[in-house]
């Protein structure tokens, strides 16, 4: 008992450590051909896969409070006030101070809480066999790779090429994509790697928590600040932020996927999930 105890706090400490480090440095980014894809959540991510949602929600709260700084005292996007309380106040008055604590601290939390409770559900789903469940997980996820793909295409390919081949060139990339997703997680599946996949589901989540709550927050609380923040029309917002999902949003989930998927496994055969 004491040597678990001992465990978990060495564990919340170092997944403590590698977030601030992350933060604070570029190590916390791959950079990709158009954007830097953040990856600041997976040890969040982790944490909450193997000390629980409470510390989980914990080591979210760090990941909350390093953008909180970063965004207070670097400020180096236009955007920045959305994340700090302090800017925000300036922006759109003493309302900015809640929507902004909203939007740094409650999507972070969620990271470290949803991404345990995804893994422990997938993971008793293909572990009972239950492959109508599996072929359903499955083929969402799928889907959702293939919407996202062919919004952002469509919007990367609009000003290059006529509507009839930006929407061919889109849908056809788009649904090659989820085809061959869903035949992946499909053969997988039956090769009884249910741990493997429920681990990249519970990165995939913890990724798309992350873009989902902070962009639908935006919208939601900042619509018109964001607007004025980006020199964009106040009708411009929702595809902007649409194509951050389905790009940013996108690309996050699957290196979290795939990181998690992997250092999971390691870090299983010292302590399992409970």
């Amino acid at each position: 008992m004491k040597n678990e105890k001992t465990y978990e706090l060495v564990l919340t400490a170092l997944f403590t450590a590698i977030i601030i480090i992350m933060a604070f440095t570029p190590l916390g980014y791959i950079p990709l051909v158009v954007i830097n894809a953040t990856i600041i959540h997976i040890p969040v991510i982790l944490g909450a896969l193997f000390l629980g949602p409470k510390k989980g929600a914990f080591l979210g709260f760090t990941f909350g409070f390093t953008s909180f700084i970063n965004n207070t005292f670097k400020a180096v996007t236009p955007s920045a006030f959305v994340f700090s309380p302090v800017l925000a106040a300036n922006v759109v008055g003493v309302s900015g101070i809640f929507k902004s604590l909203y939007i740094c601290f409650i999507p972070r939390i969620l990271v470290g809480v949803i991404p345990y409770f995804v893994y422990i559900l997938v993971r008793k789903l293909l572990k009972d066999g239950q492959k109508v469940w599996g072929t359903v997980i499955n083929l969402a996820a799928s889907v959702l790779l293939s919407v996202s793909l062919i919004i952002f295409l469509k919007r990367m390919l609009q000003d290059r090429a006529d509507e009839n081949m930006c929407m061919t060139i889109s849908m056809a990339v788009g649904i090659a994509a989820g085809v061959l997703l869903f035949v992946v997680l499909t053969i997988a599946g039956r090769r009884k790697a249910s741990t493997n996949i429920a681990l990249a589901y519970a990165g995939l989540t913890g990724a798309f928590t992350n873009t989902l709550f902070v962009m639908s927050g935006i919208f939601i609380l900042y619509k018109d600040a964001y607007a004025q923040a980006l020199g964009i029309a106040g009708e411009a917002v929702f595809d902007t932020i649409m194509g951050i999902i389905s790009f940013n949003g996108v690309i996050e989930a699957v290196v979290a996927a795939v990181i998690i998927a992997g250092v999971g496994i390691a870090l299983m055969r010292v302590k399992p999930i409970d």
